[in-house]
């Protein structure tokens, strides 16, 4: 069962670790990646004990662009004339 529940806008970036993290009762810091929530991860382990959160945010939000703009057609190709 999940320590708690947390918003992602409750969370801080960490540069350093490359990471959005909560601090942890233990003393140390849940983390999670944007890779692992552009996966659909949802659960902040902390490194130093056992304890996780499960993270809410909008998975849209973190969706690869690729994917996101998959519809979009390519700008159009448009002829240059050289002299």
């Amino acid at each position: 069962m999940s320590y708690d529940d947390v918003e992602i806008e409750d969370m801080e970036w960490n540069e350093e670790l490359q990471a959005f993290t909560y601090p942890c009762p233990c003393g140390d810091l849940f983390q999670i990646t944007r890779e692992e929530l552009r996966l659909g991860e949802e659960i902040a382990r902390c490194p130093s004990c056992s304890l996780y959160i499960t993270v809410i945010y909008n998975t849209e939000d973190f969706a690869d662009s690729n994917r996101k703009n998959k519809n979009i057609e390519p700008p159009k190709r448009q002829p240059v004339a050289v002299a």
